[in-house]
């Protein structure tokens, strides 16, 4: 899946990436900083309908949200330092749990991530476009 992702359509293509996607539970999401991985798991969110506030989980490390699915897990790595950190701060549980995982900087810790794991690079094309690549 490749799409161009402005706000405009940023809802169609978070709505067109979970027809694609509907059997996956993990998503590592890569990009540099300000690439838009938070924006993208927000839509994400809106479209499974989660209710609660839906931000950066930078210092919580971990977010839970509860949609009509069940629980989704935001999960924000890039404080962290490696695995170890990251089995510590219960993310591998979150990982293997069945449940819906969002998890950005995954580069942090990349062992910890299951084998069927969708990788979703975002790409900065100018300010106002993102190129967003999942395989």
């Amino acid at each position: 899946m490749e799409k161009i992702i402005k706000l405009e359509n940023i809802h169609q293509v978070a709505q067109e990436f979970w027809q694609e996607f509907k059997h996956r539970k993990v998503f590592a999401f890569d990009g540099e900083m300000g690439a838009g991985k938070t924006t993208f798991i927000h839509a994400l969110c809106d479209v499974k309908q989660v209710t609660s506030s839906v931000g950066s989980p930078t210092f919580s490390i971990i977010n839970e949200y509860i949609s009509p699915e069940g629980k989704i897990f935001h999960i924000d790595l890039y404080r962290l330092k490696d695995e170890e950190e990251a089995m510590r701060a219960g993310v591998e549980d979150c990982l293997y749990s069945g449940e819906i995982c969002l998890v950005e900087w995954p580069q942090r810790a990349p062992d910890i991530f299951p084998p069927d794991t969708t990788y979703i690079s975002i790409e900065l094309v100018d300010p106002a476009t993102r190129k967003i690549h999942a395989e």
